[in-house]
């Protein structure tokens, strides 16, 4: 199950980057016209919100766990989420949660 969940991660690091990715290529590196496309409907600002939500709540679960298992290395799940997504975070938090110890 541990190598499942790598490879979820890889796949949440390169499915959405080639998004990322096509669209910085056609904007260049203006962050706050992605903000603007995130927001440009009620449907894209929900979906945003629940993203944010669902990253806020998996960074508190990661810090009380590193702090409980003494694990610091689960706290790079933190930039891994918000730099790259939730869909790169989550397997990659739970795949390093699965290690022997």
């Amino acid at each position: 199950m541990r190598y499942v969940f790598l490879a979820l991660a890889v796949w949440g690091i390169i499915h959405p980057m080639s998004y990322f990715l096509r669209w910085f290529a056609e904007n260049e590196l203006d962050l706050w016209a992605m903000v603007d496309a995130w927001h440009v409907n009620a449907a894209t600002s929900g979906l945003v919100w629940d993203l944010t939500i669902a990253a806020v709540t998996l960074s508190v679960w990661v810090v009380y766990e590193a702090c409980q298992q003494r694990d610091w290395m689960r706290l790079l799940v933190i930039p891994a989420t918000f730099f790259i997504g939730v869909s790169c975070g989550l397997p990659l938090y739970l795949y390093l949660r699965m290690r022997p110890q």
